[in-house]
Formats: structure tokens, C-alpha cells, sequence
């Protein structure tokens, strides 16, 4: 029964993003809205961890099995794909470098200005 309430309040945010894209007219996809809303409420306390934690860690354990359907399209679609390989290929490669370098520069500048407000104390 726990497992149902934690996944029943997730819903329920993913369902109060579904109404704000409907409502909202931005360019920004209603699940976007829902984990900002979640992120928020946790983050107030207003959604309390225990809320969602169970349920959470067992939606990241089958993320994987998620990836199935799409990798599936991406093999259906493989008459469409293969004509732009190349393309698609190497701004993967960009990207993912990209990435982890923005990641990697502000992971620094985190940690440096954690350690300079624990030095200001």
C-alpha cells in the first residue's frame, strides 16, 4: 500500500504538469513542469522525501528496462537513420564532450565556493 501512495503522489504532480503545459503557453514539456514542481515541494518540505523515496529508487532501478521501446524505434527506423549516420554520430560525440565539460567547470566552481563560504565562517 505504501508503494501505491508514493507512486499515486507522483502522479498526481505529473498530472498538476500535464494541466500548467495545457495552461502555460510555453515551449516547455508538461513533465518538465511535473519534475520542477516535485523538486520544489521537496526542496520546501511541502512534498516530504519519505513521500516519494521508496517508489523513486524503484523507478531508477528499472530506468533501464524504459530504454527498450525507444532503442527499438531507433532499429525500426534504421531506413531513416542510416541516410544521416554520420551527422547524427558526431554531434553525439559534441555533445556528450560538451557536457561533461559544462558539468565538470560548475561541479568546480561549486566545490571552490563551498570551500570559500566554509572558510568565511
Amino acid at each position: 500500500m505504501k508503494y501505491l501512495k508514493q507512486f499515486f503522489m507522483i502522479i498526481l504532480i505529473s498530472f498538476i504538469g500535464e494541466i500548467l503545459h495545457a495552461v502555460i503557453p510555453l515551449p516547455v514539456p508538461a513533465s518538465i513542469y511535473g519534475i520542477v514542481l516535485l523538486f520544489a515541494g521537496l526542496m520546501t518540505g511541502i512534498v516530504p522525501l519519505e513521500a516519494v523515496k521508496d517508489v523513486g529508487i524503484f523507478l531508477i532501478e528499472i530506468m533501464p528496462v524504459m530504454f527498450v521501446p525507444a532503442a527499438v524505434g531507433l532499429i525500426e527506423s534504421w531506413d531513416l537513420l542510416s541516410e544521416k549516420l554520420i551527422a547524427y554520430v558526431v554531434v553525439t560525440f559534441l555533445t556528450t564532450f560538451v557536457v561533461m565539460a559544462v558539468t565538470g567547470l560548475v561541479t568546480q566552481k561549486v566545490i571552490r565556493g563551498r570551500k570559500e563560504q566554509r572558510n568565511d565562517r
